[in-house]
C-alpha cells in the first residue's frame, strides 16, 4: 500500500482519488476550500455539461496540440463514460452535450464524493499546500505530510473564487517544471469600439477572428453585446486565441455577421422592400433583427431610420450591408482571470508521460486537469479532459 496525496478536490482530483483508492492505496485529498467540487457546481450553468459526443480535434487547444490526442483517445473516452455509469450518473444527452439526468451539477459532485467515501479516501479541507519537497523516499508536504506519490490537480488561475489561484504552478516550478504563461480563456472580450448603446442585446450571429489581417477561426451562435465589448459561447471559443495573440502584441479583430443566413444582403433587402410595402428602413428590419440593434446599425450607417429603402444612396446601402454582415470590432483585451472559465497555458505536455500523467522531470509526481497546458471549447471539453487525466493519473498509482 502506497500513500498517495492529491492536491485539489475538483473533478480531476476526485477522479484520481477514486482510481488510486481502487488500487488499494491510502489516498488523501488536500483541498484549500472548505468543501470539494466547488467548480463542478458552476459548470454548465449549474447543470454540469461533463461530456460531448463530438470529440473532433478542433475543440481542444494547446501549445503542443498534437499531443492532446494521446490523452483524448477513443479508449480513454469510452472508459471514462463507463466510469460515470459505475458512480451512478445517468446521462441526459441533448445536441451531443451530456448532463446528469437530474439537470443538477450537484449530482456529479455527490456521486464522486460517495465513491470516495466508499473507498476510504480521506479528505482534508481548508488545507493550503504551499510547499513540497522531493526526497529519496518520497515527498514532504508543508513539512508535515509524507507521501509516496503526489498528484497535483489544483486547477489553473481561472475562477479564483473556486480556489484556483495558480498555486499549483508554483509547486510545479519547485519540482523542476516549466510553465507556459497562463492566460484567460472562455472569457469575455473587450473593445474600445463597442457601441455603448448595444449593451444587453442578445442575438445569433457569425463571428470571425481576424489576427494581423488573416482569418483564423469562425464560430456561429448566440452573442451577447456589452458596454465593454461582447460575450457568449461563440465569443468564448475564440477568446483563448485572442488572449495569446494580444500577449504577443498581435492585432486582434472580430468581424460580426448578424444575418449569416442571407448571402446577398442588398439583393435580399431590395426584394423584401417590394414584398413588404410601405415600411421605412427601421420597420423593414421587423422580424429580422433585434429592434434596438437594427436602429443602432442603421444610425451607424449614416441613415435616418425613417428613410425608405428606395431613397437610400448606393453608398448608404453598402454601409448598411457592411455594418450588418461584416461589422469589424477591434479587440483590446479580455476580462481577467476572475471572469474566465478556464486558462490557456500551464504545464507543457512535453514534460508529461501522456499515458500515465506522470512527470518526466520528477518521479512519482503526476498532474491532472486544468493545470496542464490544455483548454477546450465550451461544451464539456474541459471537464472531459479533467476526468480523463484524473483517471490516468489515479490508475498509475
Amino acid at each position: 500500500m502506497k500513500k498517495v496525496v492529491i492536491i485539489g478536490g475538483g473533478a480531476s482530483g476526485l477522479t484520481a482519488a477514486i482510481y488510486a483508492a481502487k488500487s488499494g492505496n491510502e489516498v488523501t485529498i488536500l483541498e484549500r476550500n472548505n468543501t470539494t467540487g466547488k467548480k463542478i457546481l458552476i459548470t454548465g450553468n449549474g447543470r454540469c455539461n461533463y461530456f460531448n459526443e463530438d470529440q473532433k480535434k478542433h475543440h481542444y487547444h494547446s501549445s503542443n496540440k498534437e499531443l492532446i490526442f494521446q490523452i483524448i483517445t477513443p479508449h480513454n473516452l469510452s472508459e471514462i463514460l463507463d466510469f460515470f455509469d459505475t458512480i451512478g450518473i445517468v446521462p441526459k444527452i441533448k445536441n451531443n452535450y451530456y448532463y446528469p439526468n437530474s439537470n443538477q451539477a450537484v449530482s456529479m459532485k455527490e456521486a464522486l464524493l460517495s465513491e470516495c467515501k466508499l473507498l476510504g479516501v480521506k479528505i482534508k479541507t481548508d488545507y493550503l499546500v504551499n510547499n513540497i519537497i522531493k526526497t529519496e523516499k518520497g515527498f514532504i508536504i508543508n513539512d508535515e505530510i509524507i507521501a509516496d506519490k503526489v498528484i497535483i490537480a489544483s486547477g489553473s488561475k481561472a475562477a479564483p473564487k473556486t480556489g484556483s489561484d495558480g498555486i499549483g504552478y508554483e509547486l510545479a516550478k519547485k519540482l523542476n517544471h516549466n510553465i507556459i504563461k497562463p492566460l484567460p480563456a472562455l472569457v469575455q472580450l473587450r473593445s474600445n469600439e463597442a457601441p455603448k448603446e448595444w449593451n444587453g442585446i442578445r442575438c445569433d450571429a457569425e463571428v470571425t477572428l481576424i489576427e494581423n489581417g488573416e482569418e483564423k477561426r469562425k464560430e456561429i451562435g448566440e452573442i451577447q453585446l456589452t458596454d465593454y465589448g461582447m460575450s457568449g459561447i461563440c465569443v468564448f471559443n475564440l477568446s483563448g486565441y485572442i488572449s495569446k495573440g494580444l500577449d504577443k502584441n498581435n492585432k486582434e479583430e472580430i468581424v460580426i455577421n448578424f444575418l449569416p443566413e442571407i448571402k446577398d444582403f442588398i439583393t435580399f433587402m431590395g426584394e423584401r422592400n417590394k414584398k413588404v410595402r410601405g415600411r421605412n428602413i427601421s420597420k423593414l428590419f421587423d422580424g429580422l433583427l433585434n429592434y434596438k440593434l437594427a436602429d443602432i446599425l442603421i444610425k451607424k450607417s449614416g441613415i435616418n431610420k425613417e428613410s425608405y429603402w428606395n431613397d437610400l444612396t448606393n453608398i448608404q446601402k453598402e454601409n448598411l450591408n457592411k455594418n450588418i454582415t461584416s461589422l469589424k470590432i477591434n479587440i483590446t483585451g479580455t476580462n481577467s482571470f476572475d471572469k474566465a472559465q478556464v486558462c490557456s497555458g500551464g504545464i507543457p505536455l512535453t514534460e508529461i508521460n501522456l499515458k500515465t500523467m506522470e512527470s518526466t522531470k520528477t518521479k512519482d509526481l503526476y498532474f491532472a486537469g486544468e493545470i496542464l497546458d490544455v483548454n477546450g471549447d465550451c461544451g464539456g471539453y474541459n471537464l472531459t479532459f479533467a476526468f480523463v487525466t484524473g483517471m490516468l493519473a489515479g490508475k498509475d498509482n
